[in-house]
């Protein structure tokens, strides 16, 4: 079993950055493959970017972030991140992280065995 916390949501204005975290323990971190997953209300959960296990370095984001949002790993932390600049109103969702054991870069959520429980941000115009 692997448990997931996700922390670092909050508050910001447009422009602003935020780091998210996913604290994961249970189980060899390093040969899971991660992502990160939003919903904002009344709309589906939808990818925003994942990473391969940590032999890969394999990263993947969602069109809607790819040059603004960074995700990243430190297996000797069993930490995940994912850094959010030049924020934006419609980036208000509440984020998930997500595992699986698999050497892939996973972006379908139904793929995805664990989760975290979501971090709220919200971001003003």
């Amino acid at each position: 079993q692997v448990q997931l916390v996700e922390s670092g949501g909050g508050l910001v204005q447009a422009g602003d950055s935020l780091r998210l975290s996913c604290a994961a323990s249970g189980r060899t971190f390093s040969s899971y493959a991660m992502g990160w997953f939003r919903q904002a209300p009344g709309k589906e959960r939808e990818f925003v970017a994942a990473i391969s296990w940590s032999g890969g370095n394999i990263v993947y984001y969602a069109d809607s972030v790819k040059g603004r949002f960074t995700i990243s790993r430190d297996s000797a932390k069993n930490t995940l991140y994912l850094q959010m600049n030049s924020l934006k109103p419609e980036d208000t969702a509440v984020y998930y992280c997500a595992a699986k054991r698999s050497f892939r870069v996973l972006v379908d959520a139904g793929e995805y065995d664990y989760w975290g429980q979501g971090t709220q941000v919200t971001v003003s115009s």
